[in-house]
């Protein structure tokens, strides 16, 4: 009789050829990725085949129960997952309690799960939320430890060094901030987990590179979505969003214009458009070879450096925090160069990629306390940093990403009684910017 095993992230069939499936010589049996062990098993019901099944092999696991106390929308977004077969997406904004709908996600499997994170600091947040909320250990895959436990958290990055190895231990797999999941390489790791049921969370749905299409093959298509409009006021702070203008010094102006008509003669004179990111990266891809493509280029970066990153705008900062005292202000940057330079003039805590994780949770502890007033960062605090009572923004600089904006606004709204948020964007006028600008707002 036939017997389904895991092998390095595969599934072996012997000599049943499954879908998906191909021979390989070396094992002598037809193997397929383990992401199609659930079709595997259902072609083998219908075909009435007789089998062993022994792909899955979780870790011994107590009765998975939880006293947490749901809101309505939470349940809802558990209901639509449980009916679209326990794989799909759920979408809701930064603050409205994603976290929560994977413990009832837990809790309804009632069996082993991981949980797949893109930061340490978030997996520091979501081994304290299981261990809280089950009274259990929570195993860790990442920051140099590697333990298993029937919960366990891992970032992408150790999930995708480690897939072949623990891809049959967890029935259950949640892909946190699931649009990193359909990235090169991270793909890899649903493709080689045989897990039956997948729960992917996000904020932001689609990807500016389209990757997020790859998101129903990997983990389930989008099952449920809130957005921040359709909760703020009763599930999220309410917030306003405002638009800050300034103009470029003289020399900066000169420097930004002479730049700028550099780039546009150049898309002009050869007919490109610049439409989507996919035009820009072509544009790149042409520079590697043509140096009349690179140097536009080039222009282009260093006009945009002027207008992210223009004196007006610091004195702009100066204003906004001197405007809202009082208020616990998160200021975010394109570039690191800025974070260090508005470090040093403001005197407050920067924290960047390359702040060590120590001096990263110390700060982030005592802007939670109090202590400090204001952080400022360029985007390794888009995800991963709970604050409830941080209430203003500031987008000093950033990309036209819908998804990076959402983020941003999403650090602000965890509803605090009598909490209204405010989002200050500060941009440079008649630049690129204001299109920029207006292109990440998008509907939210």
């Amino acid at each position: 009789m036939l017997t389904l095993r895991y092998h390095r992230g595969t599934i072996l069939s012997g000599d049943v050829r499954l879908p998906h499936s191909v021979w390989d010589k070396s094992l002598g049996s037809f193997r397929a990725m383990a992401l199609y062990y659930v079709e595997a098993l259902e072609y083998l019901r219908e075909s009435a085949i007789p089998f062993d099944d022994e792909v899955m092999d979780p870790p011994p696991c107590p009765p998975m129960k939880s006293s947490s106390h749901p809101r309505e929308y939470q349940v809802a977004a558990l209901q639509a997952w449980v009916s679209a077969g326990r794989r799909g997406v759920v979408v809701m904004p930064t603050g409205s309690g994603k976290t929560h709908v994977g413990i009832l996600a837990v809790v309804e499997i009632n069996k082993p799960v991981l949980v797949v994170v893109p930061t340490i600091d978030l997996m520091d947040q979501w081994k304290r939320r299981l261990e809280l909320s089950f009274s259990q250990k929570v195993g860790e895959y990442g920051g140099g430890t590697n333990t298993i436990a029937p919960l366990t958290v891992a970032t992408y990055e150790s999930a995708y060094l480690r897939a072949e190895e623990i891809g049959n231990l967890f029935p259950l797999v949640i892909f946190d901030e699931v649009h990193h999941l359909p990235s090169p390489g991270f793909s890899q790791i649903a493709e080689l987990f045989a897990s039956p049921y997948r729960l992917g969370l996000t904020a932001t749905y689609e990807r500016e590179d389209g990757l997020h299409k790859d998101l129903p093959r990997l983990v389930g298509g989008k099952v449920f979505e809130r957005k921040v409009a359709d909760m703020a006021g009763d599930h999220l702070s309410p917030f306003r969003i405002e638009k800050v203008y300034v103009d470029l010094n003289p020399e900066e102006e000169t420097v930004y214009r002479s730049n700028i008509t550099t780039f546009r003669q150049y898309i002009a004179k050869n007919h490109i458009t610049m439409r989507t990111p996919w035009d820009f990266k072509h544009l790149i891809m042409i520079s590697g070879r043509n140096p009349e493509a690179r140097e536009a280029l080039l222009a282009r970066n260093r006009a945009m450096d002027v207008a992210l990153n223009s004196n007006a705008k610091i004195e702009a900062l100066r204003r906004t925090i001197s405007e809202n005292e009082g208020r616990k202000a998160l200021i975010f940057t394109q570039h690191n160069q800025l974070v260090y330079r508005l470090s040093k003039e403001f005197l407050i805590p920067a924290i960047t990629h390359k702040t060590p994780k120590n001096e990263r949770a110390e700060a982030l502890n005592a802007f939670r306390e109090g202590r400090y007033r204001v952080l400022v960062t360029s985007k390794v605090l888009d995800e991963g940093i709970d604050v409830p009572d941080a209430s203003l923004g500031v987008i000093l600089s950033g990309t036209g990403s819908k998804r990076e904006f959402v983020q941003r606004l999403g650090r602000l709204l965890r509803k605090v009684e009598g909490k209204e948020a405010k989002l200050i964007e500060i941009i440079s006028r008649s630049t690129a910017e204001t299109k920029v600008s207006t292109r990440r707002r998008g509907d939210l």
